[in-house]
């Protein structure tokens, strides 16, 4: 099994579109980027941690690839804002991918690279794309907290819509 480390924002919203693909088997939030050991929610929010809200997510290559992933990645956050997705705004929401690998690395600077050559986005994409350092996992609480969690305000407010554009645009679920 492989994995990508992506920040895109709120890691729940993230989580919930990732753990939705075929091909994933896992997506756990957490934390990477920054200064700070074994950094805590709470530690992150302060925003003086430098780490970003990320999260891993396991997959099968047979699958869904690497690129399939950076596709899905890009498609859902803005990448020309930096520190920023939103209404959630601080270096702890910033558009990044930590690769694990040389061909991770490759893939994502050649993907960002097509998309700033395209007329996708009318702006420069901000996305630093950083080599993995360590990953600390995030709380509990925050784990699966769309699925445990779809009936607070945040998830029917930003997550839901989010996934439900997504899926319209005819991506294989689980």
């Amino acid at each position: 099994m492989n994995y990508a480390i992506f920040g895109a924002g709120c890691f729940w919203c993230v989580e919930a579109i990732f753990s939705q693909l075929n091909g994933v088997s896992d997506v756990i939030s957490g934390y990477t980027g920054g200064n700070t050991k074994n950094p805590t929610y709470k530690d992150i929010c302060t925003g003086k941690t430098n780490h970003a809200e990320v999260c891993k997510v396991s997959y099968d290559p047979k699958i869904i690839s690497y690129e399939k992933l950076l596709q899905v990645f890009f498609e859902n956050h803005n990448p020309i804002t930096l520190n920023r997705q939103g209404a959630d705004i601080g270096t702890q929401y910033r558009s990044a991918i930590f690769y694990n690998s040389q061909e991770q690395k490759i893939s994502a600077e050649k993907y960002k690279k097509i998309l700033n050559e395209s007329d996708e986005f009318k702006d420069s994409i901000v996305t630093e794309i950083t080599k993995l350092e360590i990953f600390y996992e995030a709380e509990k609480y925050h784990q699966d907290y769309y699925k445990n969690n779809s009936s607070q305000a945040y998830c029917k407010v930003v997550i839901k819509p989010k996934l439900d554009e997504f899926f319209n645009k005819n991506y294989n679920s689980k």
